[in-house]
């Protein structure tokens, strides 16, 4: 192609291009990764088939310009995602309190109740978990095993890659049933609580304590909050369901998805914390078992306290 043709082709993209890193905006900066590649191509074709000076110099200042504002802008990004975490994850948390308070009654509800009732009634357990189950449990947890609460077959890096599955197949279960008027969010909730609970439970009141709770203390604070938030998250959208006020629901739901997906976000990098947590410190018996309960309690101060204080200012409150 001669160089006319080509930049009778291109002229109006080139032209946005410059309007958009001279801050005129002329197109949604999600376009901008895009653009900028095509760009660079049109650089790179400038230059191969020797169009004029002119036109390589301007494509060149043009790559050069997109390129820094490329850069800005995925450092403001990066300092947004750290505000939002630092400051703006516990307000938002806070702000939702009524339904944080109503998932955590129905989370640890049942996991507190059945934990404490099997240690006086602990046949209970044949109720909830199979007898498959219960033998893997002991399985896993036998204090004489070299690592804790996984096969000795396993990874500590096939571990992590399984438990950030769980985490957010539990995680988008509890959120996502919100949006059948919250009543997902509820089971899921609850059944977890029951699950986990039946667990503890039993695996203390059959002489695993130790290293049952050796192996959960040093995440159980990341993973259970994070449980908590994706349902107050989903009891978020079950409230614009079942009480869309003077909104169609639809229009309610819209409302009421910004700041529940913004507490899943945050829910979301506690499982990812969570699940690092897991696999690379709690199976390890080498680390002697105060030490694991006082790291356990620990985190869960830091994390209560987090989400208490963090982000407050005079204004905020």
């Amino acid at each position: 192609m001669k160089q006319a043709p080509f930049e009778a082709a291109h002229a109006r993209e080139w032209a946005e291009f410059e309007d958009f890193v001279d801050k005129k905006k002329s197109f949604d900066p999600a376009e901008m990764p895009a653009r900028f590649r095509r760009i660079s191509q049109h650089l790179a074709l400038a230059q191969e088939r020797c169009y004029s000076m002119d036109l390589v110099d301007r494509l060149n200042r043009l790559a050069l310009r997109g390129h820094h504002a490329l850069y800005v802008n995925r450092r403001r990004e990066s300092q947004q995602v750290l505000d939002f975490m630092l400051a703006g994850f516990p307000r938002l948390v806070r702000k939702e309190w009524r339904l944080v308070a109503a998932a955590a009654l129905l989370f640890y509800g049942p996991l507190l109740a059945l934990t404490a009732i099997l240690q006086i009634y602990p046949d209970f357990a044949y109720y909830i978990l199979s007898p498959q189950q219960i033998a893997s449990f002991h399985s896993m947890y036998d204090p004489a095993n070299r690592r804790i609460g996984m096969r000795e077959a396993d990874t500590n890096v096939a571990m992590f890659g399984f438990y950030i599955w769980n985490n957010v197949r539990i995680g988008f279960q509890t959120f996502a049933g919100g949006m059948l008027a919250g009543v997902g969010s509820a089971w899921f909730l609850g059944a977890n609580g029951v699950i986990i609970g039946a667990v503890a439970g039993y695996l203390t009141q059959a002489g695993f304590g130790e290293t049952f709770w050796s192996f959960v203390a040093g995440h159980s604070a990341l993973e259970l909050t994070a449980i908590v938030l994706s349902g107050a998250g989903g009891f978020k959208l079950g409230l614009a369901v079942i009480a869309p006020g003077n909104l169609s629901r639809k229009a309610a739901l819209i409302q009421a998805a910004r700041p529940a997906v913004r507490i899943m976000y945050g829910a979301a990098l506690m499982f990812f914390g969570a699940a690092f947590v897991e696999a690379f410190w709690s199976p390890n018996t080498e680390i002697p078992y105060n030490w694991k309960i006082g790291v356990g309690i620990a985190w869960w101060v830091v994390v209560l306290a987090y989400l208490a204080f963090a982000g407050r200012t005079r204004a905020a409150g």
